[in-house]
């Protein structure tokens, strides 16, 4: 009989807390997915700024940590490696949640079909997203 008792406590116990994990993981996901909700602006006036040739502005949509490894003359060569102006629309996926990054694949599209995949993280600078790295998604 305390055999029993001891494997339904356990059994209870168990239960509850993979209820309380499966609770604190929902709430922090739901937490975190109505706060990346200012993200897509900031792709939308990342890629506007570029388009007008302001790219200091773009730059500066970048966190401190970004610009202290990519300065001003990488980040416009990086830029017009990418040819740009051939890319007419934008279409971004699903972000991947990482801790307190963001990673949103963007995909450009040229009229001729070609797409470039690009890795956008982002990370919460105050109470504004800001661009932490840029790089070429795996194809």
């Amino acid at each position: 009989m305390d055999g029993q008792l001891v494997q339904s406590i356990g059994t209870k116990a168990l239960l509850a807390g993979a209820g309380t994990l499966l609770l604190y993981w929902t709430i922090n996901a739901v937490k975190l997915v109505l706060n990346a909700r200012g993200i897509n602006p900031v792709i939308k006036q990342f890629f506007t700024q570029v388009a007008s040739g302001r790219v200091d502005a773009a730059y500066l949509l970048t966190t401190k940590n970004y610009r202290s490894h990519v300065n001003r003359q990488q980040f416009i060569r990086f830029l017009a490696g990418l040819q740009l102006n051939k890319y007419r629309n934008l279409k971004s996926g699903r972000p991947r949640i990482q801790e307190d990054q963001i990673t949103l694949t963007v995909k450009l599209k040229a009229d001729n079909n070609d797409e470039l995949p690009l890795d956008f993280t982002f990370v919460k600078v105050e109470e504004d997203w800001k661009v932490d790295r840029i790089q070429k998604a795996a194809a």
